[in-house]
């Protein structure tokens, strides 16, 4: 009887200290923050989602007096990751996120925030965007001699530099969640590849230190798991020209912008000036954007002159099997792969994904399976992604992958609602 008093004793002391602390941090944060927003987030679909990026414009914040360099969002005595894009044009505004909403669930959250001043709050980095190349050496025969590697967050290309020049740290930009990482050559090719990973630690910035041949075996964090050649990679920008994707290679020149490198969502501004397609030329302007607990890339294009289509797709495998879905109004589009594919000769699941409206036709050459879209006004928007079987937790079977990507074109078709309510 003494030892059931003793643990009730302990079990109910425990709770009021739980309360206590919950209470005390609750008076912190009113202490902290004078002034306070009502958001409701509502998920349409009536199954649970993970890892949900909320994003609120900066208009539609304009009309209060939100202070972005003093703020933090609360789901009720839950402190939520936050950022404020300020950089990135085509998400400036605060971004959260929820780990789990569940079916059909509205939540109510608070955002908090001081008129003037800065608070700064840390939290756990789930996303990389990084550019980083040699200084100090210089170029000979379109090869970089010496130097070393520092990263930066602009670099308008040297006309010198071409493939394996030695100059860009494993050869272009990357960006990654804790999820998977990708990379895109920086160069003529300026195709997309994939870094599987093994553990959600960020990993970019020890990549390639030693070489560009170190990442094609495996590390501690992981490795490329994908061959590119002369594909489109995972959904790289092309068009279909002459029976065949012809990607970013011919241009003026290029320029590349590391837009935000946030503990939650990162993304890079890439502009192609004078890609040559034929006859014409077009200006590009690519926004390749990432979020905590996502295998997603998000891909926004702005094309010049009138193009007729963009295509996009997947490399070719013999290892693989070709998945592919016209979606509905309540799906997106997406043409997908999964086998034993990888680098490492194990399983990996590559698919993008598009609004059904905007296909051309589905289609392939000799090197990929494509789709090809139509810009609206210039633009083009899809998305692509790689699960490789290594991840932790990995999707390691067709029937999980088939269930997945049919789950991820459910959610592009059905994003969550936001209101920013009043307020408090």
């Amino acid at each position: 009887m003494t030892k059931y008093r003793f643990i009730f004793n302990y079990l109910t002391s425990a709770v009021c200290l739980l309360l206590v602390s919950t209470f005390s941090f609750s008076q912190n944060i009113n202490k902290q923050f004078s002034e306070s927003i009502a958001i409701q987030v509502v998920n349409p679909l009536a199954i649970d989602r993970n890892d949900v990026l909320v994003s609120i414009k900066a208009e539609q914040l304009k009309n209060t007096s939100f202070n972005a360099d003093a703020f933090v969002v609360m789901d009720g005595d839950m402190e939520l990751a936050s950022q404020y894009n300020k950089t990135d044009e085509d998400e400036k505004g605060l971004v959260f996120m929820i780990d789990v909403l569940k079916a059909n669930e509205k939540k109510n959250i608070t955002l908090y925030y001081n008129k003037t001043g800065k608070i700064v709050r840390n939290y756990t980095k789930r996303t990389q965007a990084e550019l980083s190349h040699k200084v100090g050496g210089r170029f000979e025969n379109r090869e970089y001699i010496g130097g070393e590697f520092k990263n930066v967050d602009y670099l308008r290309v040297p006309p010198e530099h071409k493939d394996h020049s030695w100059f860009i740290r494993y050869e272009g930009p990357g960006w990654e969640s804790d999820k998977v990482g990708y990379r895109f050559y920086l160069d003529q090719r300026n195709a997309t590849d994939v870094f599987g990973k093994v553990k959600p630690e960020m990993a970019l910035q020890k990549t390639g230190l030693d070489g560009f041949d170190s990442y094609h075996n495996m590390q501690d964090w992981g490795m490329d798991v994908m061959k590119v050649g002369k594909s489109v990679g995972v959904g790289s920008i092309a068009t279909l020209y002459n029976k065949g994707a012809l990607r970013v290679e011919k241009t003026d020149s290029v320029d590349c912008r590391i837009t935000e490198n946030g503990a939650i969502y990162s993304s890079i501004l890439t502009r192609y000036f004078g890609w040559q397609v034929g006859e014409k030329k077009h200006d590009v302007s690519s926004r390749l954007s990432i979020h905590a607990g996502s295998r997603l890339s998000r891909e926004l294009l702005t094309v010049s002159n009138n193009i007729n289509n963009i295509a996009t797709g997947i490399t070719k495998d013999k290892a693989s099997k070709v998945i592919t879905d016209k979606g509905n109004k309540g799906q997106w589009a997406y043409v997908a792969t999964y086998g034993k594919q990888s680098l490492n000769s194990d399983n990996l699941g590559l698919a993008v994904f598009f609004k059904p409206e905007s296909v051309n036709e589905f289609t392939e050459d000799e090197f990929s399976h494509l789709v090809s879209l139509k810009p609206e006004g210039g633009k083009v928007e899809y998305y692509f992604l790689a699960a490789w079987e290594k991840e932790p937790n990995g999707i390691k079977t067709e029937e999980a992958f088939r269930s997945y990507i049919a789950q991820v074109a459910q959610a592009l078709a059905n994003p969550v609602q936001v209101k920013v309510l009043k307020k408090k």
